[in-house]
C-alpha cells in the first residue's frame, strides 16, 4: 500500500508529552502512533494501528498454526459468570462494575475464563470433541489504581487470549506445552527478547504459572535466575528454609533500654555499644523487624497483619501483594494503629501479636479473634534468636527465641530477594534483572470448570469435568516493547516484519522532478509489494522531512533529493544510519533485496 505524508493523518511532537516516563511512551505520542485519552487510555492512530495490526497477524497466525480457533466475545459481559467463580467479588476495585438501564449487573471484561468456559459447555458434551483451544484477540478493561508507562500499564489494553480444554491432566500437559512453544516462535518472529520464569498463579487460580519476560530497566517486573538454568519472578521465589536450631545454649530473653535508636542502623550501633556480644558484633541480621499492613479482602473487609522479617531486609510489597492474593496490601494507617494500643510503633514485638497475644480467644471450632495476625519470614526457624520490640517505648528484648519465647500463626514469602541469595533448587546465587510481562501461562485446572458445570462424557459413559489451561499475550504491552528495545535518541527504529511501512521516501528537493521521481519509485515499490510512505509535503525542509523519518521509524528510506541530478537516490538503514548511493534504476531492486534480508534477521 502507497500513502502519501501529504494527506497522512500524522502530526509529529518535537516535545515530549509531559506525563510521559518511558521512550515506548514518550516515542509513541511523538511520533503519532496514539494520543492520551484519559490516564491509561489511549486513541490509536493509522501509524499505531498499523503496526499493532502486523503484531497480532504474528501472533493470529502462529496461533492458527497450532491448530486454535479463533473466536470474538464481547468486552461488556453479564455478572453473572464472574459471580458464579466468585471473581466479581474477588477482582476488587480493579474491576469495572456497571448496570444497565433495568439494574442487571455487567462489567467490561478484564479476561474471559467464563465466557470461554460457557461457550464449550454449550457446544461439546463428549470427551470426542476434545482437546479444543480457542482464542481471541480483544480490548480488555482494568481499573487499574496507578495506569503508568503509557501502553505498559492501561486501563484499556488489546491481549490475546487462549483455552485449552482436555479431558485429563495428561492433555492438559500436551495443550501447555503445544502453546509454550507457540509462544516462543512467536516473540522469535517479532524479534522480541524474551525469558520464561515460574510465576504467581494470583487470582487465576491453576497448579502451574510461567511468565515470558521481555528483560528492560523499566519493567514493573523483578526476575531472578541462577547459574544453574533456576528462573522465577521474585515474587514467586521460595526462600530455602534453615534447619530449626539448638537454642539451649542461647541465654534467657532480656528486656533491655534502647534510647534514640528509631531506626535498625542506630539500634544495632547502640547494642554493640551498650551490650555487646562476646562471639562477634551484633549485625541486622540478628533484628526481627516487624512491619504492619492492612489487607483490605474483596468483600471489604480490612485486616491488620504484622510480618516479621530479619531487619538487614524489606518487605517487597509486590512478593507481599502475591501472597496475599486477591486481598490489596497498604501500609497500615492512623486510623488502623487506634484499636490496638499494644502496637507501639518502632518497637512491636511478637508478645503482643498473633497466637502469643493474651488477647487472642480461640472458640470451640478452633478459630482465632482479639489478636493481629503474625506471619514471618521462613528465616525465622525454631531455635533462632533475635533482637526485636518490647512493645515499650525505647525498648527492645534480646535473645528472643523462636519456639522458645514466641510463635507464629505462620510464614510468609515477603522479604526482598537480594542479589547473590541462593537459588531454591540449590543451583546456585540468584543473578536479579527487571523485566516487562509479554505473555503467561497458566495450567488452570479444573476450577472454572467446576464452578460452571463443564462436564463431557468419557469413553465409558461416565461424567468428567474438563481440565482447562489458559494463555495470555498482552498485544499492546508487546508494542511497547518493541518500542522501548527499537529506538535511539532520535526515534523509534522498527523491526521489518511489525514496522508500519517497509519503505519511507523522502521528496527533499525543490523541483517537479524530485517529487515526480518519489512519487514514481513509490508505485513501483508498491506494486512490488511493499507498503510505502512518501513524504511528498512541498513547503516542508528536507531537514524536518529528515527528522520525521527518524521519529517514525521505517526500517528503509529512500531519499530523492540533490543526487537525483546525476541519476542517484539515497538508500538509509534507519537501524544502523548506514547511507547507501544507488542509481535510480536500481532503487526498487535494492530496497526489495534488503526488505526480504531483513524479514529473515540477516
Amino acid at each position: 500500500m502507497l500513502r502519501n505524508l501529504s494527506t497522512f493523518f500524522l502530526r509529529t511532537l518535537r516535545e515530549d508529552p509531559a506525563d510521559a516516563e518511558v521512550n515506548s511512551h514518550k516515542l509513541l505520542v511523538r511520533a503519532g502512533y496514539i494520543r492520551r485519552s484519559a490516564p491509561g487510555i489511549y486513541t490509536w492512530l493509522p501509524l499505531g494501528l498499523r503496526t499493532l495490526r502486523k503484531i497480532e497477524d504474528i501472533v493470529r497466525e502462529e496461533m492458527d498454526a497450532m491448530g486454535a480457533q479463533e473466536v470474538h466475545f464481547p468486552g461488556l459481559i453479564p455478572a453473572e459468570p464472574y459471580k458464579a467463580t466468585n471473581r466479581w467479588e474477588e477482582y476488587g476495585p480493579t474491576l469495572f462494575k456497571l448496570n444497565d438501564r433495568k439494574g442487571g449487573d455487567y462489567l467490561l471484561a478484564p479476561t474471559h475464563e467464563e465466557m470461554f468456559t460457557l461457550l464449550v459447555k454449550d457446544m461439546y458434551s463428549s470427551y470426542k470433541d476434545l482437546p479444543a483451544t480457542l482464542y481471541q484477540i480483544q480490548t480488555k478493561y482494568r481499573d487499574e489504581a496507578r495506569p503508568r508507562a503509557g501502553l505498559i500499564r492501561g486501563r484499556e489494553f488489546v491481549m490475546k487470549d487462549a483455552y485449552s480444554f482436555d479431558i485429563d491432566d495428561e492433555g492438559l500437559n500436551a495443550s501447555y506445552q503445544a502453546e509454550r512453544d507457540t509462544y516462543e516462535r512467536i516473540f522469535q518472529r517479532l524479534g522480541l527478547r524474551y525469558v520464561i520464569v515460574s510465576a504467581m498463579s494470583g487470582a487465576m487460580g491453576g497448579s502451574r504459572s510461567e511468565e515470558f519476560l521481555h528483560p528492560s530497566p523499566i519493567g514493573e517486573d523483578t526476575f531472578v535466575a541462577s547459574p544453574g538454568g533456576y528462573a522465577a519472578n521474585a515474587e514467586a521465589v521460595t526462600t530455602p528454609a534453615p534447619q530449626a536450631q539448638d537454642a539451649s545454649g542461647v541465654p534467657a530473653a532480656v528486656e533491655v533500654p534502647t534510647p534514640d535508636a528509631p531506626t535498625i542502623e542506630s539500634l544495632v550501633d547502640l547494642l554493640n555499644e551498650r551490650y555487646p556480644r562476646q562471639d562477634r558484633p551484633w549485625t541486622m541480621a540478628d533484628t526481627l523487624k516487624n512491619v504492619v499492613v492492612t489487607l483490605t479482602h474483596p468483600d471489604g473487609h480490612r485486616e491488620l497483619l504484622v510480618v516479621g522479617v530479619p531487619g538487614d531486609r524489606d518487605v517487597d510489597m509486590k512478593r507481599l501483594e502475591a501472597a496475599v492474593a486477591p486481598a490489596e496490601v497498604d501500609m497500615a494507617s492512623d486510623s488502623d494503629f487506634e484499636p490496638h494500643p499494644e502496637l507501639v510503633r518502632g518497637y512491636i514485638g511478637p508478645a503482643v501479636l498473633g497466637p502469643n497475644s493474651p488477647k487472642r480467644v480461640v472458640d470451640e471450632e478452633g478459630n482465632a479473634s482479639g489478636s493481629v495476625r503474625y506471619l514471618v519470614d521462613p528465616r525465622v526457624v525454631d531455635g533462632t534468636a533475635w533482637v526485636t520490640g518490647a512493645n515499650a517505648e525505647q525498648r527492645h528484648v534480646l535473645n528472643l527465641v523462636m519456639g522458645r519465647d514466641f510463635t507464629a500463626d505462620g510464614t510468609i514469602e515477603a522479604a526482598e530477594v537480594r542479589e547473590g541469595d541462593l537459588a531454591p533448587d540449590g543451583s546456585g546465587p540468584l543473578h536479579l534483572e527487571r523485566g516487562i510481562e509479554i505473555g503467561h501461562i497458566f495450567q488452570l485446572g479444573r476450577k472454572y470448570a467446576e464452578a460452571l458445570g463443564l462436564t463431557v462424557l468419557d469413553e465409558n459413559g461416565k461424567t468428567r469435568v474438563v481440565t482447562m489451561g489458559s494463555y495470555g499475550i498482552g498485544v499492546t504491552r508487546v508494542m511497547a516493547a518493541l518500542a522501548e528495545a527499537n529506538c535511539d535518541d532520535k526515534g523509534l527504529s522498527w523491526p521489518a516484519q511489525i514496522a508500519p511501512f517497509d519503505v519511507h521516501i523522502l521528496a527533499t528537493g525543490k523541483g517537479d522532478e524530485v517529487f515526480e521521481t518519489a512519487q514514481s519509485l513509490g508505485e513501483q515499490l508498491d506494486a512490488a509489494g511493499l507498503d510505502v510512505l512518501v513524504d511528498d509535503r512541498r513547503k516542508v525542509s528536507a531537514g524536518v522531512k529528515f527528522k520525521d523519518y527518524e521519529l517514525v521509524g521505517v526500517p528503509f528510506g529512500l531519499v530523492v533529493g540533490r543526487s537525483l541530478a546525476d541519476g542517484e537516490v539515497e538508500i538509509r538503514v534507519r537501524a544502523t544510519g548506514e547511507t547507501i548511493v544507488v542509481p535510480v534504476e536500481e532503487a526498487v531492486a535494492r530496497l526489495r533485496e534488503a526488505h526480504a534480508a531483513a524479514l529473515k534477521g540477516e
